[in-house]
């Protein structure tokens, strides 16, 4: 149906005159797509959900990150979609189709979402902005599809898909992508006091996109060092989210260490001061051993308090945070031992004594941070061995008082670990009997 595409690169050009005078121009560049992970998207919702757009005679394109994927060779994991239907319109179509909506929270911003045939579909007006003011924005609706392309924030993320295959891109997105280039539509610096958040977007899609690090275009980096101050207005949470998803990207050290040339360290809850080297160090080691956001950003952190700081703007989960607090504490004293390297004992003795559930977890990390990959290796595999003996095993043995039952389970553990836990039940309550 909709997703019959005839070849897969088919451009045309066609001058546009945008704004109230000729003066500016841009150009619009189509193509045909037609790829396996394009196809892939027609299921029977989308296919239902395009018929009844279709029907009522409203346009419907997959939008934004969705149509980057594709342009990749990627299927994305989720795709938006937009339209030129109002949200009353869309409300109207749906009721009238028997279509369920739900989660209709973002409807002010012109978002619905529909349920067909066990898909959620995000569908959202075209719209236009008013009135900005660094985080939110008042928008208007439109049926121009290039002025909402305009007031999106990169030019790889302000491009439609038709459902037939058909490529719209204002703003040379396409081209960018295949240079791998990273560029904001327009003025960056306008894009940018739209919603200051959107630096952080830009260094995130950089590591996504650029192949080499440094390749910033003089201006963009201008219009960040002068708009910075902007990232103390955006929410924490919404900080961490870009910045968690940046450290694990490609380019990170350097992206880490540009933000802190450009001052945006004190506005995003990184320390002042942070340990570029260390960081830079941690992330060559790390960074072919999927290490988590926290395991790269903890080397800026010279003490514990840095991390409290940071937990205090960003509002990070509790385990991301003890995370942090583990590797800055440990990442000195707690290493393989200059007599034996090739031992896990000091890194299992470790976990075993601490007898929290996520202590393995922090010491695989630890060992990333640390560039151990054999022993990363290793530890992976390892599964934690059950104590054998229990307090009910010592009561069976006439021991009641409780202070007493501690007392024999502590000196049994310690029995246990010098056999490197291979003793069995019996072989260790032997020992106490002896």
């Amino acid at each position: 149906m909709f997703c019959r595409v005839l070849s897969p690169l088919i451009i045309r050009r066609s001058s546009l005159v945008i704004g109230r005078s000729a003066v500016i121009r841009r150009t619009l560049v189509t193509m045909q797509l037609k790829t396996s992970e394009f196809q892939s998207l027609f299921t029977d919702g989308l296919n239902g959900l395009a018929d009844l757009f279709e029907k009522h005679r409203f346009e419907l394109r997959i939008a934004g990150g969705a149509v980057r994927d594709l342009l990749s060779g990627k299927r994305p994991e989720d795709v938006d979609f937009a339209t030129t239907a109002t949200p009353e319109e869309m409300k109207n179509l749906f009721r009238s189709a028997g279509i369920r909506m739900i989660n209709n929270k973002g409807e002010k911003h012109g978002t619905i979402t529909a349920r067909l045939h066990n898909e959620n579909f995000e569908v959202t007006t075209l719209r236009v902005d008013v009135l900005t003011d660094g985080r939110h924005a008042e928008v208007e609706f439109t049926t121009d599809w290039q002025k909402d392309a305009e007031r999106r924030d990169l030019t790889i993320n302000s491009m439609f898909l038709g459902l037939d295959g058909t490529l719209y891109d204002y703003f040379k997105g396409h081209e960018d992508l295949q240079n791998r280039k990273v560029r904001f539509v327009g003025s960056a610096e306008k894009r940018i006091q739209e919603d200051f958040l959107r630096i952080l977007r830009y260094f995130r899609f950089y590591g996504r996109v650029a192949l080499e690090p440094g390749v910033h275009e003089p201006e963009t980096l201008d219009a960040i060092r002068e708009n910075a101050r902007g990232l103390a207005g955006i929410s924490g949470e919404r900080i961490w989210v870009e910045l968690k998803k940046m450290v694990v990207g490609s380019h990170a050290a350097h992206l880490l260490e540009l933000m802190y040339k450009l001052g945006l360290a004190q506005y995003i809850g990184l320390p002042s001061d942070g340990d570029i080297e260390e960081m830079q160090r941690v992330w060559l080691r790390a960074k072919d051993r999927s290490p988590k956001p926290m395991t790269v950003l903890a080397a800026l952190f010279h003490r514990p308090d840095e991390v409290e700081k940071m937990d205090l703007r960003l509002k990070v989960s509790r385990e991301e945070k003890t995370l942090a607090l583990f590797l800055v504490k440990h990442r000195r004293d707690l290493r393989r031992c200059p007599d034996d390297p090739e031992s896990l004992t000091p890194f299992t003795d470790f976990i075993i004594d601490s007898r929290e559930l996520d202590t393995q977890m922090k010491v695989c990390e630890l060992l990333k941070y640390q560039g151990e990959g054999r022993l990363l290796a290793e530890l992976t595999a390892w599964s934690v061995p059950r104590f054998p003996v229990s307090g009910h095993d010592l009561r069976g043995l006439g021991i009641s008082s409780g202070k007493e039952i501690g007392t024999a389970l502590q000196e049994l553990r310690d029995v246990w670990k010098k056999s490197r836990y291979q003793m069995d039940k019996d072989e260790l309550l032997s020992h106490l009997n002896a």
